[in-house]
């Protein structure tokens, strides 16, 4: 079969694989949300939200968790790097347990003299009977999540492995003053004038060599 001699074929090249990357996105306004509560209860509608964001935008954090399931903890944190969001994390209260991953996933991270980040063991609790054989691999499985995550935690936040295994067991609260001093977060004051300008003249400051 001819084409018709008044078609145009012409071949283009989709966007998607034109070289030197993807296509830049349209100017958004930077966006914000909230991961606060238990994660478990909330994960439907937290995902929802990451999810209405767009890719590679940037936007705010804040985070006030007691955490959760760290399944839910570990898909936000897996999901904040995937759409590649340049998130800044802001701890306005707890970011506990679970909390802990997409915090650490988030490419800058504020905390307040009163922020509270509580680092312990990986739990397992079950309201269903299970046989022992199942008891065994959960323990077993538990065991390699928590290897896992321990891991991830350190490259999340480049911190030496052994210093999050020491507040990790048996646990330990850890003060957003401890925070910034061990290097994983930027401290801001409350009352020390506008935060955001303190955050502004934080990025200002040359990183340390």
């Amino acid at each position: 079969m001819r084409p018709s001699p008044n078609r145009t074929n012409r071949l283009r090249r989709s966007p998607r694989t034109q070289p030197g990357g993807p296509p830049p996105l349209p100017p958004h306004e930077p966006w914000e949300l909230a991961i606060c509560g238990e994660l478990s209860d909330k994960q439907p509608d937290l995902v929802t939200r990451l999810l209405e964001v767009p890719p590679r935008s940037e936007g705010t954090i804040f985070f006030d968790s007691c955490g959760g399931s760290a399944y839910v903890g570990l898909g936000l944190a897996s999901m904040i790097r995937l759409r590649g969001l340049k998130a800044m994390a802001v701890v306005a209260g707890e970011c506990s347990s679970a909390a802990i991953l997409p915090f650490a996933a988030c490419t800058e991270r504020y905390v307040t003299p009163h922020s509270t980040l509580l680092f312990h063991p990986i739990r397992w609790s079950s309201e269903e009977e299970v046989r022992l054989e199942e008891a065994a691999e959960w323990a077993r499985h538990f065991q390699v999540l928590e290897k896992d995550l321990d891991t991830l935690l350190s490259k999340l936040f480049d911190f030496p492995l052994d210093t999050l295994e020491a507040w990790t067991r048996p646990g330990k609260f850890v003060t957003g003053a401890e925070i910034a001093e061990a290097g994983l977060a930027t401290l801001v004051d409350l009352f020390s004038g506008d935060v955001w300008k303190q955050i502004e003249a934080a990025r200002e400051q040359p990183a340390e060599a």
